[in-house]
C-alpha cells in the first residue's frame, strides 16, 4: 500500500445502522490498531459523495425505506463499482447484501441493485428470518482461511439466491441464511455479503482479518481473551445445532457442487 493508513469507509451509517453493524468498522479500526497499523474511519452519508479510494467498503442493515434511499445514492454514483475493479474490499450486511446484488424486493416492489455480487433477492411466502444463524465456512470460497463457525443474528424477509459468479460463504447449520440450497452470504472476488448481524466482525474476528489481509498483506496473530470470550458466549445454545453440521454441511456443499461447477 502506497498509503500505509487503511481507509474504511462506512457507507450510508445514518439509514443502514439499524442493527449496529457500524461496529464492523470499529472491529477493523482495532484489530488493525493492535496490530501496530492505523486506520481512518469515514462516514459516507447520502450527499457527501461516495469516495473511490477507500481501501474497505462496509454497507449495513436498514429498513425498507432506508434501503432504497441508500441505493437511489449509490446506483447514482459508480465509485463504488471503480474501486471494486481495482480492488477494494466490500463487506455488506442484510440490506447492504441485498442492495449489492442485481435486484432486490422493497416495499412491495422490485428494485435494481449495483450488480456487484452476481445475487437476486426476492419476497418468498416464507415466515421471516429472526434469530440466531451458525454456518460453517466453505474453504473454497474463503481461500483456505481458518475461520471456524460463523455467528450471528439474523433478521430479514427477503430470500437471497446466487449466480454463477457468486460463492455461497458458508453452509448453514442452524437458522436460514440466504433461504436456498442452505447456503448463508456471498462472495466474489473481494466482495462479501451476509445476513450476519451481531455486529458480524466482533462475533467472527477470524473473518475481520480475512478482509483485512486482503487490503495488508499476512498479519500477525493476536490472541485476546475477551474477544475469545465473546466467541464462546455466542456460540452457547448452539451445541444442539451442532450436532446437524454434517448433514447440512454435506447437503449444502452437494447442492453448491452441482450449481457452481
Amino acid at each position: 500500500m502506497a498509503d500505509s493508513t487503511v481507509t474504511i469507509a462506512v457507507l450510508a451509517p445514518d439509514l443502514l445502522g439499524t442493527y449496529g453493524d457500524i461496529g464492523n468498522a470499529l472491529v477493523l479500526e482495532r484489530r488493525l490498531a493492535w496490530r501496530g497499523l492505523s486506520a481512518r474511519v469515514l462516514g459516507v452519508n447520502p450527499g457527501t459523495g461516495v469516495p473511490e479510494t477507500a481501501d474497505i467498503y462496509l454497507l449495513g442493515g436498514g429498513e425498507d425505506a432506508q434501503q432504497t434511499l441508500a441505493t437511489t445514492e449509490l446506483v447514482r454514483s459508480t465509485a463504488l463499482g471503480r474501486a471494486v475493479d481495482r480492488g477494494a474490499v466490500v463487506f455488506a450486511v442484510c440490506a447492504g447484501f441485498q442492495i449489492l446484488g442485481h435486484r432486490y424486493p422493497a416495499a412491495g416492489t422490485e428494485r435494481p441493485g449495483l450488480g456487484l455480487l452476481d445475487v437476486d433477492s426476492l419476497r418468498t411466502k416464507d415466515p421471516r428470518a429472526v434469530g440466531e444463524l451458525l454456518a460453517d465456512p466453505i474453504a473454497a470460497s474463503v481461500a483456505g482461511a481458518e475461520l471456524g463457525p460463523l455467528t450471528g443474528f439474523e433478521n430479514h424477509a427477503a430470500r437471497t439466491r446466487l449466480g454463477p459468479a457468486a460463492r455461497p460463504l458458508a453452509a448453514v447449520v442452524s437458522g436460514v441464511g440466504n433461504g436456498f440450497d442452505n447456503l448463508e452470504g456471498a462472495v466474489q472476488g473481494r466482495v462479501v455479503g451476509t445476513y450476519l448481524h451481531g455486529p458480524a466482525l466482533a462475533r467472527n474476528p477470524a473473518l475481520a482479518d480475512l478482509l483485512l489481509s486482503w487490503v495488508v498483506g499476512e498479519l500477525t496473530l493476536l490472541t485476546l481473551d475477551e474477544v475469545d470470550q465473546l466467541r464462546r458466549e455466542r456460540l452457547i445454545g448452539q451445541t444442539g445445532a451442532q450436532a446437524m453440521k454434517g448433514r447440512s454441511r454435506t447437503r449444502a456443499w452437494r447442492n453448491w457442487q452441482t450449481r457452481w461447477t
